[in-house]
């Protein structure tokens, strides 16, 4: 089926390369319910946005799929203090899977949590288990103050990849780390990340977000120094890193400067078209919409067939359509 995908999206690159093309996807999504807002609180400047506010804009893009990444893990962020937390966590991971469901075929959900908590593995057995969360997970690392230089971090997150593997659960993981809390993140986190992570799921789907970065925007030394160490795995045929793909959720702004436009074009051929993802992130305050951040995206210096080759792409964990 893989190999279906793979001539699909050769043939529609080809066709593509002089047309104006849009994203098969935009998997890097979210929503926000009414009670993760009141829970984040009004200081974030966030609004309940559900499936039927996100679809139409999708609709303004012409893209027909997204993954909506369940931000569940905020109820687990060691910043906040929850009370009922994993039952937040638990009502926030099934009202994403049931936004999903309101479009059958076109939206997907992954659940979410702090895989440092006590519960975490509890949870993903029980996503893995729950119709619409079976799909994969979401980890973020900088919300969830896991430190890739913490042996026991290392080991926790180990167990989660192993656990996820043996589920055939996608990873998506924003690997950046604490900026609030100036948690050390470079080469060296991203060569523990490589080393003694990704080889806990050797045969699912490890979708690194923003590039390794945060953004919005990639003017991040830090996050390009991470990013480097993938690319380079990559591009010498690590192992480890046989099912990274990278997805560029808003990491590509309207004021993008040159030189960080041309690392990013660097690291897409690097690491290949072909495991490159477009994602928007989400669409909320002074974020860009998907359609304005495809336009954003646009202006790369690529070449037609590159960006019609990125456009196409769909990755493994999305269900083929019915």
């Amino acid at each position: 089926m893989n190999a279906i995908r793979a001539l699909a999206a050769a043939l529609f690159f080809a066709s593509a390369a002089h047309a104006q093309t849009i994203p098969a996807g935009d998997y890097h999504q979210h929503v926000f319910s009414a009670a993760d807002i009141a829970m984040i609180g009004p200081s974030a400047g966030l609004v309940p946005l559900d499936a039927d506010q996100l679809v139409p804009l999708l609709d303004a893009a012409g893209i027909r799929r997204a993954v909506l990444l369940s931000i569940a893990y905020m109820a687990g962020s060691p910043s906040r203090e929850v009370d009922d937390e994993l039952a937040k966590v638990r009502m926030e991971n099934d009202w994403t899977a049931a936004q999903a469901a309101r479009y059958p075929g076109r939206l997907i959900a992954f659940c979410s949590f702090n895989p440092l908590k006590a519960y975490a593995l509890a949870e993903l057995e029980r996503c893995a288990n729950t119709p619409g969360l079976d799909h994969g997970i979401k980890l973020h690392i900088g919300n969830s103050d896991v430190q890739l230089d913490d042996p026991a971090h290392v080991a926790r997150l180990r167990q989660v990849f192993a656990a996820a593997n043996a589920h055939g659960m996608a990873i998506v993981i924003h690997l950046r780390a604490n900026i609030g809390r100036k948690r050390p993140y470079g080469a060296a986190q991203a060569r523990t990340f490589l080393d003694q992570v990704l080889p806990a799921a050797p045969d699912v789907v490890v979708q690194v977000a923003h590039f390794a970065g945060s953004g919005p925007g990639y003017d991040d030394p830090p996050a390009q120094a991470a990013m480097a160490v993938l690319a380079d795995a990559v591009e010498n045929h690590d192992p480890h890193a046989n099912n990274l793909w990278f997805d560029v959720a808003s990491i590509v702004d309207r004021d993008i400067r040159p030189e960080t436009a041309a690392l990013v074009v660097k690291l897409i051929r690097q690491v290949g078209v072909g495991r490159v993802l477009y994602g928007t992130d989400s669409a909320q305050g002074a974020n860009l919409r998907p359609r304005e951040s495809w336009a954003a995206f646009r202006k790369l210096p690529l070449s037609p067939a590159e960006f019609a080759h990125i456009a196409a792409n769909v990755p493994p964990y999305f269900p083929e359509p019915p």
